[in-house]
Formats: C-alpha cells, sequence, structure tokens
C-alpha cells in the first residue's frame, strides 16, 4: 500500500508537569509495547522527523506513509493554540479524504467533549475514545492489557505475528 509507518502519533509538544508522562508514554511506553513487542512501526515528531526538515511538510509526507493517526488527547492538547498543524492536517486527511483511521487515545479525563473541536467530536461520536486509567500505569509495559488489546483491536494487521 506504499505505508512506511503503521501509525503517526500526535500528541502535546509543550513541557509541563503532565506532559512529561505523556513525552514518556510516546517516546518509551509506545514504542516498547507497538514496536518492540507488538512488531508495528510508529511515526513519532521528535523522533522521526528531523532538525532541519521543514516540519509542515515532514509532518503531512509522515502521515500521507502512515496507516493510522494516533491522537493522545490531553487538556493540554485540547487548550493548546500552538502545535495544531498536524492535528489540523490529520483530521481533514482522515475525515475529508477518508484515507486514514484515527485511533483517539484519553489519557486524562476529558469530561465535557463540548470544547472540542468538531471533527474530534465527530470522530469520538463515531468510535469513541480508548481510556488510559491511572491502573494502567502500574504495569504500563504489559502488551496483555486491556488498553493495549483495545489499541492493537485498532490498528492494521502486522505482517509478522507476535
Amino acid at each position: 500500500d506504499g505505508k512506511i509507518y503503521d501509525a503517526y502519533v500526535i500528541y502535546p509538544r509543550n513541557h509541563t508537569s503532565e506532559a512529561n508522562f505523556v513525552e514518556h508514554f510516546v517516546y518509551q511506553i509506545m514504542p516498547d509495547i507497538l514496536e518492540k513487542k507488538c512488531g508495528y512501526k510508529l511515526c513519532i515528531y521528535g523522533r522521526d522527523i528531523y532538525p532541519g526538515e521543514d516540519a509542515a511538510s515532514a509532518i503531512e509526507k509522515r502521515m500521507q506513509k502512515s496507516r493510522r493517526l494516533i491522537i493522545l488527547l490531553t487538556h493540554q492538547l485540547i487548550n493548546s493554540k500552538e502545535d495544531v498543524y498536524d492535528q489540523h492536517i490529520a483530521l481533514y486527511n482522515a475525515l475529508i479524504q477518508n484515507d486514514t483511521k484515527v485511533i483517539l487515545l484519553e489519557m486524562e479525563t476529558i469530561g465535557n467533549y463540548g470544547n472540542l473541536q468538531e471533527s474530534l467530536r465527530f470522530i469520538i461520536k463515531q468510535q469513541g475514545t480508548i481510556k488510559w486509567k491511572e491502573e494502567h500505569t502500574v504495569h504500563p509495559q504489559s502488551p496483555n492489557s486491556k488498553f493495549w488489546k483495545q489499541v492493537r483491536y485498532h490498528m492494521p494487521l502486522t505482517r509478522r505475528s507476535s
């Protein structure tokens, strides 16, 4: 299908205390579970998009080469005015061009989805979110936890069985 990545990961990139866990999740936990243990290939901004590249076109190209979009929903991502370019491109590709499935990971209780952008609310209404709960932090490395099983259910089939 010409795709290089199984999923492109969108997450808030500001440095606040809540972002520390999200960054740990994005750079450590997700690659450990989804890449090492399950055989997926993720595209993560800051790891797979290089300094000096034109960020906007690099983001767009990597998304086009990804089978899924994983969006980590946090209050910071929802309320952020920066770093929304990749989110807008992702939602445009998913909804308008209908060529990429979106997986929404609710990293903290969002509560009322009313202040989310309409496209995100539409996706949530269609398919819901996969909720990260505090107890997952006890054994985040188990690919057999309910959370990771739900994520893998929405991911494309891997070429090798794990």
